[in-house]
């Protein structure tokens, strides 16, 4: 189990590393942004989704965004549930056996300035067959300051002040816990309140 975990973390290092290409970001750019004092954090998370005679009078897993950066995760093979929203409407992410569904969370979109969007996606409950899934987390340290790639900030934007807030990321996650399945953008709000009191270090060069 170490050495897959291993492997699924050098892919979500990877996946950054093409994020930062296709961006025109020094490359190590994200992994670094992610680095903090002791570097990035790795997680994995089980869930089990056991039918519903009645889903209708269910919610599942209510809609949200993940708070992380870049999310692995490997679907039932068999059993559907998933659903992201694109254009106001919620699309099935069907079974797909031997694939990888890669999901951003709100990390990448303060950090890439909106190029990015963490994905809003929800579960909902099935009549038939039990739902298991299995979720990677690559995320930033604790203590590390999240703000957009200065090279992204438009300067227009940046003089109207809509340009992305400041943040240690556990401040973060700490408002996140109490609002995870509400909107994302007053939480982007929130975060600017705190802002002045984030001191700006030079990025880990790990």
């Amino acid at each position: 189990m170490k050495e897959f975990a291993q492997k699924l973390e050098k892919l979500a290092e990877y996946l950054l590393e093409l994020l930062c290409e296709n961006l025109g970001l020094e490359k190590g750019y994200l992994k670094k942004a992610f680095y903090g004092s002791k570097g990035p954090t790795f997680g994995t998370k089980v869930s089990n989704y056991p039918p519903c005679p009645k889903p209708d009078l269910i919610k599942g897993l209510r809609a949200h965004t993940d708070a992380g950066g870049i999310i692995l995760l490997f679907q039932d093979d068999k059993v559907s549930g998933l659903q992201l929203l694109k254009d106001d409407k919620w699309i099935d992410v069907p079974p797909m056996r031997h694939s990888i569904v890669i999901n951003l969370g709100d990390q990448l979109e303060v950090i890439t300035n909106g190029r990015y969007k963490s994905v809003l996606h929800r579960v909902i409950a099935q009549t038939d067959g039990t739902r298991m899934s299995l979720a990677s987390f690559y995320n930033p340290g604790s203590d590390a300051v999240i703000y957009p790639a200065p090279s992204l900030v438009e300067k227009e934007a940046e003089e109207k002040n809509q340009v992305y807030p400041k943040f240690v990321f556990e401040d973060y996650m700490k408002l996140y816990t109490t609002v995870k399945f509400q909107p994302k953008e007053p939480r982007f709000e929130a975060m600017k309140a705190v802002e002045a009191k984030v001191t700006l270090g030079p990025i880990a060069t790990a």
